[in-house]
């Protein structure tokens, strides 16, 4: 009897193919088919809503309905596929452990559902603030706010590396007119800077041509005889121009301006991060205006009431 129960809820599963049309619905009829013994032991609950089950532990049981959402739309029938198996296989690990640790430990369900109920909640709330401030958040942040917000905290933006604003260039032995480079990275005329720039284009294995932007100085020679020099610091208050070479490449260095680790940082390398400081301001401030007046015109409409007081 139970065979031919088995036989027909297979044959309905089959049939609900035409429905679905999903490549996910079919790895949920080969789970199911693989075994009879998990239809056997379904709960009669699931039985009765009509409630498709696609693994189970116990009597803990994972329903096709919960599957919602796991697949984007666009997915295609592969990704479908592989995304479903990767979550009924981290369903299985999580339950699997839930019961382990319920026969190693004891467990406060109270407590737990509390923490549930806490997690839920602060879930929620979460959602709708990020929804609240991306609404009301006010992205622009004025150079006045930043350049305040510098002299204000200034101690807080010492630097921990060397930086430099620099024109750096990496050029094969092979190149033509190496000579040349000396005189069009030290000069200032328009028509030799765009030469290098050109140059640099052609030739240059990799380079940095100074401009307004700080780098790090490690970063800007990395990968050169230069990241061996023992004492940056002096190195960079003695030597406004440098050049050397290895086997296979020549290395220009000219030095426009420097600031050493340890010191204040120029406004311009901490432009983004006080931006972003500022911005993280505003959203910490939008949350808790909005849970003022979420709370405030819930007072006033004596939405809630707080006994023994």
């Amino acid at each position: 009897m139970q065979k031919q129960r088995n036989m027909f809820y297979l044959l309905w599963l089959k049939n609900k193919l035409e429905e679905v049309n999903s490549m996910t619905f079919l790895f949920v009829l080969l789970l199911m088919a693989s075994s009879c013994d998990l239809i056997q032991r379904k709960s009669d609950a699931s039985e009765e809503d009509g409630r498709v089950p696609i693994a189970r532990v116990d009597q803990t049981y994972l329903y096709r309905d919960e599957l919602v959402g796991i697949v984007p739309p666009e997915s295609s029938q592969e990704d479908s596929v592989a995304r479903t198996e990767a979550y009924v296989d981290s369903w299985i690990h999580k339950q699997l452990l839930i019961r382990q640790a319920g026969r190693q430990i004891d467990i406060n369900k109270a407590e737990v559902e509390r923490k549930l109920l806490d997690y839920r909640y602060s879930l929620i709330a979460y959602e709708y603030q990020t929804a609240y401030i991306k609404q009301n958040l006010d992205t622009v942040v004025s150079t006045q706010e930043i350049e305040a917000y510098y002299q204000q905290h200034i101690d807080n933006f010492v630097l921990k590396q060397n930086i430099v604003r620099a024109t750096f260039l990496k050029v094969p032995q092979s190149a033509p007119r190496t000579k040349k480079l000396k005189d069009l990275i030290l000069s200032s005329k328009e028509k030799d800077l765009t030469e290098l720039k050109s140059y640099c284009l052609s030739f240059a294995a990799s380079y940095h041509l100074s401009d307004s932007t700080w780098m790090q100085f490690d970063d800007l020679v990395k990968n050169s005889p230069l990241t061996d020099i023992p004492d940056k610091v002096q190195f960079l208050k003695r030597t406004p121009y440098y050049e050397t070479s290895d086997d296979t490449f020549l290395y220009f260095l000219k030095v426009d301006e420097y600031r050493i680790s340890d010191s204040s940082s120029p406004l311009e390398f901490v432009r983004e991060e006080i931006t972003n400081i500022i911005l993280n301001k505003r959203k910490v401030a939008l949350a808790k205006q909005l849970e003022e007046e979420v709370f405030n015109k819930a007072k006033e409409n004596e939405e809630f009431e707080i006994y023994g007081k």
